[in-house]
């Protein structure tokens, strides 16, 4: 396989639901020239029994699953970035777990972004959405712990007023902050 880099880069893409995580990770993706699109929620679903998701009352199960997920993301996302792909990988890591997902990839050229619309922009945007995101969680418990349990690592993005290709272009611009 012709690549057009010894390695690719890993860029994490996280925040709350409904910030835009999946259509900014793709547009991303469509905009460089050799990249793959990592869903974490794809790990997730790929349980066929046994599956039990996130609450906040999480128990030790629900916890392994869901570090398990994280582990198959980063693992995949750096496989990726070996064959000389940037892989950008999108889910909901917040709180305590961010900094350890970050500290799991082994590519060198790691990137975090972090989108952080307001909770007004949050509820509209789930309104807007065909799937419905917020069934454990209100977007405001899970901006709050974004906001005061994740740490302030890589680079923070309010995009509330922004259209997803302005992200995008705000993403490219600022890339280089996002390093972690």
């Amino acid at each position: 396989m012709t690549t057009v880099a010894d390695h690719g880069r890993v860029i994490v893409i996280t925040g709350a639901m409904a910030a835009g995580k999946s259509t900014v990770a793709e547009l991303l993706a469509r905009r460089l020239p050799a990249s793959v699109h990592i869903r974490g929620d794809v790990f997730r679903k790929m349980v066929v029994n046994g599956r039990i998701d996130m609450t906040p009352d999480a128990g030790p199960e629900a916890m392994a699953q869901l570090h398990l997920r994280y582990a198959l993301a980063g693992h995949t996302a750096d496989t990726y970035a070996a064959a000389g792909f940037d892989a950008i990988v999108q889910d909901v890591i917040v709180g305590a777990e961010l900094a350890g997902f970050v500290d799991r990839i082994r590519t060198p050229d790691r990137f975090l972004v972090v989108l952080s619309p307001t909770v007004s922009a949050l509820e509209w945007r789930e309104r807007q959405r065909a799937k419905e995101g917020y069934t454990h969680f209100s977007a405001g418990a899970l901006d709050e712990v974004l906001r005061r349990e994740t740490a302030q690592i890589g680079y923070w993005l309010d995009s509330s007023a922004q259209t997803p290709e302005e992200t995008v272009d705000d993403v490219l611009a600022n890339l280089e902050r996002a390093r972690v």
